[in-house]
């Protein structure tokens, strides 16, 4: 009986036990499930917060965006303007960009963005204008409202984002303006300078080949032009100061003012006039065409021809007055100056990558380069044309065409080396043919052929030396003189030698060619020649070369030259000397008696030294 009562207890706590395991197992499954859901609330509740905060910031953004202030819009002058533009516009973009979505807010804002945007673009389109409007008052320097307009370029760009029917109004406005701007300015410029051109300009009768008589007042005896009044003359054929205008000093020099020239009574040669001119179009082409890009943001072949809408008709006149000028111009030397002013300018505009003036430097090149081309060939026909009879009487001095012809070459080489032109080269070395010819034909009408070469030698000396003052040393031109001269001076060596020792030089000549030959023994007979021919040396060789240096000293212009050519024929006649020498040492005559008086080479070389003239 107590064994079963302790079986019923135990059995009882295990029931209690199970009892309390299965409750406590139920609130454990129970405080499981509120964690789950805690943590579904939880992830819930983040995912709604991060919705609100996304939704929050675009509301934030087009709340902002949308909404206008009253005030937005204050006067264009104040600095405040600018910035509400900007705003304005972003806040017109936003629109546009909503209107896509079909956002309801945009339509309640649009008329609002709408006013604004006209009174903007009311206020803009008054500011440009006026600005533009301050470009025509008498005495306006139109840089001045030019760069106030470049600190708003915005405003033209708002009205080209907004409304074109305006920004093209204000671009026309502004071509307009701008065009009877250049035009008239620069026509007014253009006629003002004509009036300190010189007075005195070449016309068709001013070419190389025309006879002094035919242009007395421009061209004198000495070649050139020697009138007083000549200080305020054009040149012709020489460029004397004329080419400084290429200088990058004066190149891009200060433009000249011409009522200041007027008063001072300075006159100028056209190319000093043609660089002022075309420098104040390269000064002003260049800002102009670097304001157009900035401001109407416009690039490559839209702002070439913004610019050319502008300066085009400027340009027209300029060709056109250009053209009017060379029909009757024969000025070679102005017109390859103008055409290496323009050359120059046109390397400058590259330099500063502005191609806006590229077309225009190009015509007028086509214009300036045939008009040189023909002056040059009618210069070179009027040399071939040339009669040697009809220039009056026969000198032996530099004559008056060849000093023109040494004068404008040298000039125009020395010009063209910068910039070389091939075309150039060959109308030269043409008038450089003709010249030669000239040279020749004018020697042949003296009757000795001493004469001929005394004349020939000074010509091609004073062309030598006129060249090489502004041309290369190593130019076409220069070998070529150079070449003439000396072979005409050698032949003029001969000539002069010739009378007084002919007849030991052609001993010598004839004796060398002998001994080449082994047949010196022909001569063996001319014992009395020999005799004859060293005792006459011996007795008037020092009187002889006396009487040869002061013919030579008269005979060329250039002292220079002609202490050169007594030299030469001083070394000539040792080497003669030199040569009668060997030719007598000879077996064939060393048992001549008469060898005993040959003068001692050394001694002769001594005295023939106090012959040879000092400077």
């Amino acid at each position: 009986a107590d064994d079963c009562v302790e079986v019923a207890v135990a059995l009882l706590c295990v029931q209690r036990m199970e009892g309390m395991l299965s409750s406590f197992q139920s609130d454990l499954s129970s405080i499981s499930s509120e964690i789950q859901t805690l943590q579904q609330q939880s992830v819930s509740m983040n995912l709604r917060l991060k919705n609100r905060q996304a939704v929050r910031s675009q509301l934030s953004q087009l709340v902002d965006e949308l909404v206008v202030p009253s005030t937005m819009i204050s006067p264009v002058t104040e600095q405040e303007f600018l910035e509400q533009l900007h705003e304005l516009n972003s806040k017109i973009n936003y629109a546009k960009e909503l209107s896509f979505k079909e956002t309801l807010a945009c339509s309640d804002i649009q008329d609002i963005v709408d006013r604004l945007k006209i009174k903007a673009v009311s206020k803009i389109r008054e500011f440009i204008l006026q600005k533009i409007y301050s470009f025509r008052k008498p005495m306006t320097n139109y840089q001045i409202p030019q760069n106030t307009l470049l600190k708003y370029r915005f405003f033209y760009q708002f009205l080209l984002a907004n409304e074109r029917t305006v920004a093209k109004e204000v671009r026309d406005e502004y071509v307009d303006t701008m065009s009877k701007i250049y035009f008239s300015y620069f026509k007014s410029y253009s006629g003002r300078l004509l009036k300190v051109q010189y007075e005195d300009v070449a016309d068709k009768d001013d070419l190389m080949g025309v006879e002094d008589t035919a242009k007395k007042d421009i061209l004198q005896t000495a070649g050139f032009f020697s009138k007083p009044s000549l200080k305020s003359r054009n040149t012709i054929f020489t460029v004397g100061q004329r080419g400084a205008v290429l200088s990058p000093a004066e190149l891009e020099g200060p433009i000249l003012i011409p009522h200041t020239a007027q008063r001072g009574d300075s006159r100028y040669p056209y190319e000093t006039l043609f660089r002022s001119q075309h420098y104040a179009l390269l000064d002003n082409g260049c800002r102009e065409f670097l304001f157009l890009s900035d401001f109407f943001m416009v690039a490559g072949n839209s702002a070439l021809d913004l610019f050319n809408s502008i300066m085009g008709k400027t340009l027209s006149m300029f060709l056109k007055n250009l053209s009017t000028y060379l029909s009757d111009c024969y000025d070679s030397i102005a017109v390859f100056l103008c055409i290496h002013i323009i050359l120059r300018f046109r390397a400058i505009t590259v330099k500063r990558n502005i191609p806006a003036l590229d077309k225009y430097w190009e015509a007028v090149l086509e214009l300036l380069w045939p008009r040189f081309e023909l002056i040059l060939e009618m210069n070179i026909q009027s040399i071939r044309n040339t009669d040697p009879q009809k220039l009056g009487v026969l000198d032996t001095r530099p004559h008056y065409i060849t000093r023109r012809y040494a004068e404008f070459s040298s000039a125009v080489v020395s010009i063209n080396q910068t910039f070389p032109n091939e075309r150039t080269h060959t109308l030269l070395g043409q008038l450089q043919v003709e010249v030669e010819n000239f040279v020749l034909k004018m020697a042949a009408e003296f009757p000795s052929r001493r004469d001929q070469l005394i004349f020939l030698i000074n010509n091609y000396d004073m062309m030598l030396g006129v060249l090489m003052e502004r041309a290369a040393d190593d130019s076409k031109e220069v070998e070529g003189f150079q070449q003439l001269l000396l072979a005409r001076t050698q032949e003029f060596i001969e000539e002069i030698l010739s009378p007084p020792f002919g007849g030991m030089i052609a001993f010598v000549k004839e004796s060398e060619a002998l001994i080449e030959k082994g047949q010196l023994d022909k001569l063996r007979n001319d014992e009395a020649r020999i005799t004859q021919l060293v005792r006459g040396f011996s007795s008037t060789w020092k009187q002889s070369v006396e009487a040869l240096s002061q013919d030579v000293m008269r005979s060329f212009t250039n002292f220079k030259n002609g202490t050169s050519i007594i030299q030469g024929a001083l070394t000539q006649l040792i080497q003669y000397y030199h040569g009668f020498h060997k030719v007598l040492s000879q077996p064939t005559f060393r048992s001549l008696a008469v060898r005993s008086e040959l003068i001692n080479l050394h001694h002769l070389m001594v005295e023939v030294k106090k012959h040879k003239p000092n400077f």
